[in-house]
């Protein structure tokens, strides 16, 4: 089951499949799109997992061990690469909100994020290599933009799981949080980009916005109503 939360600009997807650790299955494919289709207009996305043992444990093994033709394999893993693909790029900013272990594919669906916060306790690793498989759905691209090519061939070749504060100090993690606060934290800072400019900032932070084009949006920013209620807010605290 995948749940959709909207609330003032923000959609919240969650993954909750408690019983098979959030495992994506074929279905869960099929009811990520939906909730995908259902949170545009929102102007940021959260993604999480349901409990607190696991954000993401990966596919359903148990469910994909029916896939055994190369065929079906490549299918499977388009499939699964799209939606995650449709993840990173949503217009406004993603945060995957890593409320437990974040393994093999759940590592892939976090690197799809923009931002990843994570509980103090959690572990993330591209494991798949302990499978005798690789990352299939645009997680090796992703961690070697994270983290560095040499680095990413280390840890998802090797298997490695890491913890949180060592997933930040690599910086595979932006934000460590304690279990008490975590949920309170992350909904905050989701909801501080749920914005206009924090949408405008992510789609320029890409580099490939021409320099006449980043100040236009700037520029759009600048003459909307949004910008001189919160100038004359400003000015009149000042006075």
């Amino acid at each position: 089951m995948v749940d959709l939360e909207l609330e003032q600009g923000l959609a919240v997807i969650t993954i909750n499949r408690p019983e098979a650790r959030n495992a994506i299955a074929p279905a869960t494919m099929d009811e990520l799109d939906k909730a995908l289709d259902a949170a545009a207009g929102a102007l940021a996305l959260v993604i999480t997992g349901a409990g607190d043992r696991a954000f993401v444990s990966g596919g359903d093994l148990k469910q994909l061990a029916l896939i055994r033709t190369e065929d079906e394999a490549l299918a499977m893993a388009l499939r699964m690469r799209g939606i995650c693909d449709r993840i990173a790029a949503f217009p406004g900013p993603v945060v995957a909100a890593l409320n437990g272990h974040a393994l093999g594919g759940g590592a892939e669906v976090a690197v799809a994020a923009d931002i990843r916060i994570a509980a103090a306790d959690i572990k993330i690793g591209f494991n798949q290599s302990t499978l005798a498989i690789m990352p299939a759905w645009g997680g090796a691209e992703r961690l070697a933009a994270l983290v560095g090519r040499g680095r990413a061939i280390m840890l998802a070749g090797a298997g490695t799981l890491l913890d949180a504060a060592e997933a930040q100090r690599v910086g595979l993690v932006d934000q460590v949080l304690p279990r008490d606060s975590f949920e309170e934290g992350w909904r905050a800072l989701a909801r501080s980009l749920a914005t206009v400019p924090a949408g405008e900032i992510k789609r320029v932070a890409s580099g490939s916005v021409p320099a006449q084009e980043a100040a236009r949006a700037f520029a759009r920013l600048w003459v909307a109503d949004e910008h001189w209620e919160a100038a004359e807010r400003v000015m009149n605290r000042a006075r």
